[in-house]
Formats: C-alpha cells, sequence, structure tokens
C-alpha cells in the first residue's frame, strides 16, 4: 500500500511539472499548509539549490568579516587608562564619604557590650523567675502534707481549696488550661493519699503563668533598636597622601594613576592598596616624621643615601652605597637599624614631596643607584633580611617611584643569583627596570642613563667645582694618542676637568699660541696616572695672548680608554 501512495504522488507531481497550464489540484494547497518550506526547496533544480546555497553560505561570512573588524578595532591604552582612572576615583570617593580610610573599631565594640550586657540582664531575669517559681510548688507540698497528717476541722478545708483554687484563677485566662484544673482541685478534695498527683497539678499550673512573663522579651528589643542607629556622618572624610589631598587637587590625578600601574589596572586591587598605605602612612605617623628634626647619625647616613643631579630625562637620582652596611657601629643591633630605616623613609618622603605632581608627563619619579661595592655576602642573613623588608615598605608604599634601579658594582657572585632566583624575588614589572653592571662597565652603564657632569666623582663623573659647558666624552684607541684642544681667544683665566676611565695613561698639557714668534708654554709634564692616583684631573691657566691649551693623552695598553674634559673661560682680574 505504501508503494502504491508514493506512485501516484509521484505522478502527480510529473503531472505538475510537465503541464505548466494545468491548474494546482486541490491537495497542492493541503501540501502547502502541512508541508515545511524546506519541502518546496526540493522540487528546485539543482542548479538553483547550488546557487542558494553559494548564496546562503556567503551571507554569513560577511557577517563573520563584520564581527572581526570590530574586534580589531579596540581602544587605545590612554582610554583605557582614562577610564580606569575614574572608577578609580568614584571608588575612592565612596570610600571617602563612607569614612573608609579610619574605620571606626572602638563605638563597634562599645555597642557589642553593650548587646551582651542586656542580653545577660535578660538571662539573669529569667533565672530568677525560675528560682521563684520553684520555690512555690515546694511550699505548696509542705501544706498538704500538714493538711493529710493532722485531721484539720471543717473550718480550715475551704483554706485548702482557696490555695489549690489559687492557681486556678491563673489558668481562666488561658481557655484550654481550664478542664486540667477542675480535675486537680476534685482529687485534692476527694483523696488523701494522691498528694503526689496534686503536685503535678500545682506545677502545671505554676507553669501555665510562665507566658505571660516571658512577654518581657520585646523590651530587649527595643533596647536594640535604641543602641544600632547611629547617625551617618555628613562631610566625607579628608586624606592627604604625600601632602596632597585626594580628589580635592589635580595633583591627586597622578599619584592615583600610580596605585593602578602597580596594580595592572585592576581598580579593586588598586584601592586595597590605597588603603593600605594610608594606614601605614598614620601608623608611623609619616606626617610628623617629615617634620622631625635629624639625630646624630644624620651626618653618616648621609654617605650611604644622597640625591644627587638629574639623569638625561629630568628625574631625580638618588644613589646608595650597600658596601656602608659592614659599619659595624652604626648597624650592631636591631635599634640602630630601626633608626636608619626611619631617616630613610623621612629621605624619602621630602624627594617626593619636592617632585611636581601637576600633571602625568611630569617627571614625577626617580632613578635609584645602587653601589654592590664591599656590599655584606650573604652569610649576613639578619641584614639581607632587614634590606628585603625596607625595599618591600617602599614598594608597597611608594609605587612606581622608580622609573629605572641602576646596580654598579655588582660582585660576581650576585648575577647568577639574580639570574636564578630574580623572577622570584621581584615582579615582572620590577625587573624591566633594574639594570645590572659589573666593576669593569659601571661608568659606562651610568653615562648611558646620566650625563658625566651630573654624576658624582665617587661614582665615575666630574665634580661641579669649576661648572662651565657640560662634559665631552672621547675614546682613546689602544696604543694610540689622543689630543684634546681648548680654545682661549683672548686674554683669559681658562681651566679644566679630565678624567680618564680605567686610568693607566700618560696626561701632559700645554699652550701653543697664534702668534707668529711666540713660544710653546709646558702647563703640565708627561705623567704616568694609575689606579691610584686622584681620579679628575685638574689644571689652569692664565693666557696672556690667543691661544689654545692642547692635552695628550697617551694609551699604551690594550684596551680602549674613554674620556671625559670640561672646560671653562673667565677674564682675568689681575689685568
Amino acid at each position: 500500500m505504501a508503494q502504491e501512495e508514493a506512485q501516484k504522488s509521484a505522478d502527480v507531481v510529473a503531472v505538475a511539472t510537465t503541464d505548466k497550464e494545468v491548474t494546482v489540484p486541490a491537495p497542492v494547497p493541503e501540501k502547502e499548509v502541512i508541508a515545511p518550506v524546506a519541502s518546496e526547496e526540493k522540487a528546485v533544480p539543482e542548479k538553483e539549490e547550488k546557487e542558494t546555497s553559494k548564496a546562503e553560505k556567503s551571507v554569513p561570512v560577511k557577517e563573520e568579516e563584520t564581527v572581526v573588524t570590530e574586534k580589531v578595532i579596540a581602544p587605545s591604552p590612554e582610554e583605557l587608562e582614562k577610564k580606569a582612572l575614574e572608577e578609580f576615583k568614584e571608588l575612592v570617593r565612596e570610600a571617602l564619604n563612607k569614612r573608609q580610610f579610619t574605620p571606626l573599631a572602638p563605638p563597634v565594640k562599645e555597642e557589642k557590650t553593650e548587646e551582651k550586657k542586656s542580653a545577660e540582664e535578660t538571662k539573669g531575669e529569667e533565672k530568677t523567675e525560675e528560682k521563684k517559681e520553684e520555690e512555690k510548688p515546694e511550699e505548696a507540698v509542705k501544706v498538704e502534707e500538714k493538711s493529710s497528717d493532722d485531721v484539720a476541722p471543717e473550718e480550715t478545708k475551704p483554706e485548702e481549696k482557696s490555695e489549690v483554687a489559687a492557681p486556678v484563677e491563673t489558668k481562666s485566662e488561658e481557655k484550654e488550661v481550664v478542664p486540667a484544673t477542675v480535675t486537680t482541685t476534685e482529687k485534692a478534695s476527694g483523696a488523701e493519699e494522691d498528694g503526689t498527683k496534686t503536685v503535678e497539678a500545682i506545677e502545671e499550673s505554676i507553669v501555665s503563668v510562665t507566658p505571660p512573663e516571658s512577654s518581657a522579651a520585646p523590651v530587649v528589643v527595643e533596647t536594640e533598636r535604641a543602641v544600632a542607629p547611629e547617625p551617618e556622618p555628613v562631610e566625607p572624610e579628608e586624606v592627604s597622601i604625600y601632602g596632597v589631598p585626594l580628589l580635592q587637587d589635580e595633583r591627586s590625578d597622578t599619584i592615583l594613576l600610580k596605585f593602578l600601574r602597580a596594580r595592572d589596572f585592576k581598580v579593586k586591587e588598586a584601592l586595597t592598596m590605597l588603603k593600605n598605605t594610608v594606614q601605614w602612612r598614620k601608623e608611623n605617623k609619616i606626617d610628623e616624621l617629615v617634620e622631625a628634626e635629624a639625630g646624630e647619625e644624620a651626618s653618616e647616613f648621609e654617605k650611604m643615601v644622597f640625591a644627587h643631579g638629574v639623569d638625561k630625562e629630568g628625574h631625580v637620582v638618588i644613589y646608595s652605597s650597600y658596601g656602608e652596611f659592614q659599619n659595624k657601629e652604626l648597624f650592631s643591633d636591631k635599634e640602630k637599624l630601626n633608626k636608619f630605616l626611619n631617616w630613610r623613609i623621612q629621605l624619602q618622603e621630602k624627594c617626593v614631596r619636592a617632585l611636581d605632581f601637576s600633571c602625568p608627563d611630569a617627571k614625577s619619579s626617580f632613578v635609584f643607584v645602587s653601589d654592590f661595592r664591599n656590599a655584606p655576602g650573604l652569610g649576613k642573613r639578619a641584614l639581607w633580611q632587614f634590606i628585603k623588608r625596607a625595599v618591600k615598605q617602599f614598594e608597597d608604599n611608594y609605587p612606581e617611584f622608580a622609573t629605572r634601579e641602576l646596580f654598579i658594582n655588582v660582585p660576581w657572585w650576585y648575577i647568577p643569583y639574580y639570574k636564578t632566583f630574580g623572577s622570584i624575588i621581584t615582579s615582572p614589572r620590577t625587573r624591566s627596570k633594574m639594570v645590572l653592571a659589573g666593576p669593569s662597565k659601571s661608568a659606562d652603564t651610568i653615562f648611558k642613563y646620566i650625563a658625566p657632569e651630573q654624576v658624582p666623582v665617587k661614582y665615575g663623573g666630574l665634580s661641579n667645582e669649576i661648572g662651565g659647558d657640560s662634559v665631552t666624552e672621547a675614546i682613546v684607541k689602544p696604543a694610540a694618542q689622543y689630543t684634546i684642544e681648548l680654545p682661549a681667544s683672548e686674554a683669559c683665566a681658562l681651566s679644566w676637568e679630565l678624567r680618564v676611565l680605567g686610568a693607566d695613561v700618560t696626561y701632559g698639557a700645554q699652550f701653543e699660541p697664534t702668534t707668529e714668534g711666540s713660544y710653546d708654554v709646558i702647563v703640565s709634564k708627561n705623567r704616568k696616572i694609575g689606579l691610584t692616583d686622584e681620579p679628575v684631573i685638574t689644571g689652569s691657566f692664565k693666557v696672556g695672548e690667543p691661544g689654545k691649551i692642547v692635552i695628550t693623552i697617551d694609551n699604551q695598553t690594550s684596551k680602549k680608554k674613554k674620556v671625559l674634559y670640561r672646560f671653562k673661560t673667565q677674564p682675568r682680574s689681575d689685568l
């Protein structure tokens, strides 16, 4: 039967396809009503199906392309930074309005103690009521025992009934307990042997009185309601950090950005870090520490840590000498170490407050140069633990104040140690700012970021005694001579500073006049400059006629040398 029906339907389809003029039979609309749209697509030729399938496939491809273009168009880092800053400022504003930077812990404890006192008072009242209830049945039992032993006259019986009837009046307040009282009075009057039953009945009558007495519980609720509500503070909290009030000055945006960068622009984590910093500053009284006078040890501490000059971008440079930690007189115990830490925080705070927070592009960070020459070895664990704790405090409470950290004169054992454990000790963001250099490359590393005229003599630079123009750098090749000419166009006093990194060269200077017939004048005879000699060579000459000072440096070693020099001219006062 199924095959015959299929053949009939096929014949009907064939007639519909061949005879174009024939009208559509009645069953066709039924198929259109019942069958889905896919049934009509089956009758379409294969070519049309291929074309429609291609068209359908091409449509989602275009949609995918549009989605891809939307993903490619992403906000710039500056836009993301601004958005994160606005969210951070809103959270800080809410925290200030709720006074979350200074939590009021003592009032909360007082409320809890008051609640505990009220609860204890209610418990004490309940216990006293229970004791009273326990005493009442005992008195009733004594009265019944006397009535059962002694034959009392008829006048005493109504007194007993009155005593038993007393609880009936109390039970009359509760309708369900009334039948129980009737039975107890009958048993008490009928037989003297059931004295125990009468006691039980009396206990039931007394217990039934307790529910109305327990209605005093709402009084506790009233006391809680009277203590719980507290007036919310109307004025927001005022918090300052590094001498800048939060959200009251444009400079606070620069400070908030530092906390955001320290936490990779995670707003909630940055808010937690800011709260911890404010709390740390209050606990250690940083604002008072800045105005405090330095102690007797300050002069010794200044040899270890000091600020000097700026780098090539204008950042203030702070130098630290770890070799001074070998001084046992200064760092013999924890008390002296803590004094140094307080002094170091005071110096850091003063330097921070001297920065310009007016805009994010201002130089509001430092370059730190840490000198590891003669630094204590790893065997002194207590000292290194103190240094690690101090560094951690500065990272947590002065975030993003280091634009670069230079470690110079690093011993051989520290470099492999850092390569092995550096990823564990420091974060990737901090490691990206660190530069390590051994003793032979320390000066070149410093000069890469700091101009020689800004570097102290102690660290390979030139002093600021004579001032003058900026320092000029030159390279002396191995086994070669190098000459430096300092011109003098008129009578003047000419002075210069010169330094050869690595020394081990020969130095000499003479004056050569430009006029014919004049003689050369030897200013400084040729002499050997070793590592133990003064690192900076200074010279001066009073010029009476136009000419030039010629400085000769002879390098007979197999290594190249770097020369730093500068000069200035002044009018002669004796002419």
